[in-house]
């Protein structure tokens, strides 16, 4: 039986609209993706500014900063740039669903505990935030930090190779990749002198008994 020519005009214009609510909304997701790599990029600038000690005396003042200083960094570098990356090349690794599904959750979930942890230790112990210009005013050395000297980055690179193991991309790979030998460069060519000039002997001396990356192994 033939369609009615006016619902055959419907059909056609919902299908229309259709495309076009997906095509708006696909470049609006691309824009706040622009967004964020903006705010990523700008991010990474001011980590190379000479870190000055926080003023702020208010503990929950100094909590409110670092939490939007940790939502700014998860939307550009958790979010955004692996979206990015994947849709630069959108290729599937070969990795088994039990894997992405349990070992990605798991290590999401060990990452961000990490984290917060650091966060907390930055804002209560530290007197300070993440970022460089309003960085903790005492060498934080207890805690996660015990362990190894930058517990906040090893927890920020777990939780992006999570994702990697649940989105199972070989784009968002490679970024964790270039995010992981990134962020060992930036220390070692940035945020490590800088602590030294801030806090002098006490930084050395706990350079020599924590190591930066990998923790020792007591027998």
């Amino acid at each position: 039986m033939p369609v009615p020519v006016r619902s055959a005009t419907l059909v056609r214009r919902g299908s229309g609209q259709a495309r076009e609510r997906r095509h708006a909304t696909g470049n609006i997701a691309e824009i706040a993706a622009l967004v964020a790599v903006i705010l990523g990029l700008a991010y990474m600038a001011v980590s190379w500014v000479r870190g000055r000690a926080s003023t702020t005396r208010s503990t929950v003042a100094i909590w409110a900063k670092s939490r939007l200083n940790a939502v700014l960094f998860f939307v550009s570098f958790m979010l955004a740039l692996p979206w990015a990356a994947h849709r630069l090349l959108p290729l599937t690794l070969p990795v088994p669903a039990a894997v992405a599904t349990w070992g990605g959750g798991a290590l999401f979930l060990l990452g961000m505990s990490g984290w917060i942890a650091c966060l907390d230790a930055f804002s209560r112990r530290g007197r300070g935030t993440p970022s460089p210009l309003d960085a903790p005013s005492r060498l934080v050395t207890d805690g996660l930090h015990a362990v190894v000297r930058n517990p906040m980055i090893v927890s920020e690179l777990i939780v992006l190779w999570g994702i990697v193991l649940y989105v199972a991309s070989l784009g968002v790979a490679l970024y964790a990749v270039a995010t992981t030998l990134g962020a060992h460069w930036v220390v070692i060519r940035s945020e490590e002198p800088q602590l030294r000039e801030r806090f002098g002997e006490q930084y050395d001396e706990y350079c020599d008994a924590v190591p930066r990356w990998l923790p020792r192994l007591r027998c």
